[in-house]
């Protein structure tokens, strides 16, 4: 049985000291124009200090038109990188991994600009890429590593998952293309190789380099996604692959693979020097473990690390220890690190009480 608390060293030669990495919580807590703010920065030291093994910031757009939410937190611009230096700096500080994630939400952009995707989209309006603006987006996933390495992260995950655009390319239904771009599962995925190499070949062995994906819905597809996977960890170009699985425990939907969890389904690969990480309904230390016993090398943690900032530190004292469920009161969330903007995002999912009227 593996150990919640024995350190994980990557192919890249980082050591998170334990199996628990913050999820990439989408909070709206950055400025309109994309800069990294001080209620961020808090919200995400105070993680650190908790306990985490690596803290990743939330989804952090490549290009403009890749902003997908109000008060996203931007890498497209080198201005950005002061602030981002203070926050790695002070998040390693705590021995603890500094990692940045880093996306293009395509057809799921904010509206009120113009969308783009792998092919027209009649639901969004989008209108398909040219083959050079693809080209410029995966450019703009690999200067922003090189943003992300200069301003001290250890390393960058990319989202290539929840229907942005990289999954958007994996998907058979939303990717029509007939460049190289479409067609078959490895042109598909070519934007994911591609980025992975540039990032590699300017950033080095030793930059942390993984990459969120999901296994089903999404209009993507689970044998897909299996194949996929199996690829990417034998090519050995990774540190880890992060299977956003909604709830790591429940059985595959195709008929193919149905008798399984989808953490059992991945841990099964064959992996090499590739890491795997899960997400998805992990909210107690036994889940946690249970994740470990399925076959994951560590998880993320996401909703349980918003009211509990010390979560890891919660079930080392207690690993039978389990996030008290919702809603809570807002000054217990505000004692959190929770601000404002974050609140309002988070009442959305009842996760806060109501106010007396």
């Amino acid at each position: 049985m593996t150990d919640l608390f024995a350190p994980l060293t990557f192919a890249s030669g980082h050591t998170m000291k334990n199996r628990f990495m913050l999820a990439p919580l989408t909070n709206q807590q950055s400025h309109a124009d994309g800069l990294f703010s001080q209620a961020e920065h808090d919200w995400l030291l105070m993680r650190a200090k908790g306990g985490f093994g690596a803290v990743m910031t939330a989804a952090a757009y490549v290009q403009p038109c890749g902003k997908g939410f109000e008060g996203q937190l931007g890498f497209d611009e080198d201005r950005f990188e002061t602030a981002l230096a203070s926050l790695a700096s002070d998040i390693k500080a705590q021995d603890c991994l500094a990692i940045a994630q880093l996306y293009h939400a395509g057809l799921r952009a904010v509206p009120g600009r113009e969308i783009v995707g792998p092919s027209d989209d009649a639901d969004t309006g989008g209108r398909a890429m040219t083959t050079d603006e693809v080209e410029e987006m995966i450019e703009a996933f690999i200067t922003s590593a090189q943003r992300a390495q200069r301003a001290g992260f250890d390393g960058v995950e990319m989202h290539g998952a929840h229907s942005y655009i990289l999954c958007q390319f994996l998907s058979d239904e939303l990717n029509r293309r007939d460049d190289r771009f479409g067609g078959s599962l490895e042109n598909r995925a070519s934007p994911i190789r591609e980025v992975i190499s540039g990032i590699r070949a300017r950033c080095g062995s030793d930059f942390n380099l993984g990459l969120r994906l999901s296994p089903e819905r999404m209009q993507i597809r689970t044998g897909e996604m299996v194949e996929l996977v199996a690829q990417l960890m034998a090519e050995g170009n990774l540190d880890y692959i992060d299977m956003s699985l909604w709830d790591c425990f429940k059985q595959a939907e195709e008929d193919e693979f149905k008798g399984k969890t989808l953490t059992e389904l991945f841990a099964g690969l064959e992996r090499g020097n590739t890491k795997l990480g899960v997400a998805g309904q992990i909210r107690s230390g036994p889940s946690a473990q249970r994740a470990l016993d399925e076959g994951a090398d560590f998880v993320l943690i996401g909703r349980a690390a918003i009211p509990e900032h010390d979560f890891p530190e919660r079930v080392r004292r207690d690993p039978a220890h389990e996030m008290p469920p919702p809603p809570f009161s807002r000054e217990h969330l505000q004692s959190e690190g929770v601000s404002p903007p974050f609140l309002t995002y988070l009442d959305v999912f009842a996760f806060v009480e109501k106010e007396e009227a």
